[in-house]
């Protein structure tokens, strides 16, 4: 059996989330390999075949797939899957809005069942997958041929980086389907960590009450923290924060080394996007705030005043 990932990355860096989709990878199977599609991404190909577990990368370079477009990648690993003497008892991708956006059109063009959000291996054939926003844990079982997985990155540890050890093969692109086209994307350029990629997270609640209390309260620990910024649901959908900021079932999936939760009730959709952080701190007035639950350290306190303090200690 051979596992192969699907790389995600921005043509010059593998991207953290493939790390942790590669520990998933070498308990399906005894061989990894990684697929790395991209425009003039002979980097990310080196980098890959410097991960511990992988024993070959298979590159495919052109244009057209300079933007992970569903359409134009799943032709590719299609083709590729599909190709004489390449035979592959599980897929993988990351469990990311682009992993989320490819794999189940993979997995619906080589008519199997997907298997999303994956937090453990059982075995090569039977998995663990958080349901009920996860209150409760599913065992499931694939009896396809070919295993078609999202893996929930928060439920394995990144496989550690060497210098490139691993075979890379070249191999030609398949013509492009053309049903979807780039247009363009605005991104938000900061000096912060990304979300999910971060190491310390200051998330805020709806209590914060407003955009400009969100910058003036959080934005100094987050400063003096190095942390990332988060917000609950609530919060976003209030409008105190941007979308892009919503920690979450309906957002995004956290697990850093340290998560505040500022005037955070602790809504179960927002305990399940980051309840697998290492240490959390909540600060809440409300002593039967479910946040309290989870929480390794909490603070019945106003956060107009605590937080301040903190950041005044610090």
């Amino acid at each position: 059996m051979t596992a192969l990932v699907i790389a995600e990355h921005d043509n010059q860096h593998l991207k953290s989330a493939t790390l942790n989709a590669i520990t998933a990878a070498v308990g399906c199977a005894p061989e990894v390999h990684v697929l790395v599609l991209g425009s003039a991404c002979a980097a990310v190909a080196s980098q890959a075949a410097g991960v511990q577990g992988v024993a070959k990368v298979i590159h495919i370079d052109a244009p057209e797939l300079a933007h992970p477009l569903a359409e134009t990648f799943s032709a590719q690993v299609i083709s590729f899957l599909k190709s004489g003497g390449n035979s592959y008892s599980h897929v993988l991708f990351a469990s990311t809005a682009s992993g989320k956006n490819i794999a189940p059109r993979v997995a619906a063009l080589l008519d199997v069942a997907q298997i999303s959000d994956i937090t453990k291996v059982i075995s090569a054939d039977t998995f663990e997958r958080p349901i009920y926003a996860g209150n409760a844990i599913a065992t499931v079982q694939s009896l396809d041929a070919v295993k078609v997985i999202t893996v929930r990155t928060t439920g394995f540890d990144s496989a550690k980086e060497g210098a490139p050890s691993a075979a890379v093969q070249s191999v030609q692109s398949v013509s492009n389907p053309a049903l979807s086209e780039f247009l363009g994307q605005e991104v938000a350029v900061s000096d912060r960590p990304e979300l999910t990629a971060a190491k310390v997270i200051v998330s805020g609640g709806r209590a914060l009450g407003s955009h400009e209390k969100f910058a003036e309260v959080l934005t100094p620990l987050a400063d003096k923290l190095g942390a990332a910024l988060g917000a609950s649901r609530a919060a976003v959908d209030a409008g105190y924060a941007p979308n892009d900021w919503q920690v979450g079932q309906t957002g995004k999936i956290v697990a850093p080394e340290l998560y505040v939760a500022c005037g955070i009730s602790g809504a179960i959709q927002h305990l399940a996007g980051m309840k697998d952080s290492k240490v959390i701190v909540a600060i809440n007035k409300d002593p039967e705030a479910p946040i309290f639950s989870v929480a390794d350290y909490g603070l019945e306190a106003d956060l107009f005043q605590a937080v301040p303090e903190w950041v005044k200690l610090l």
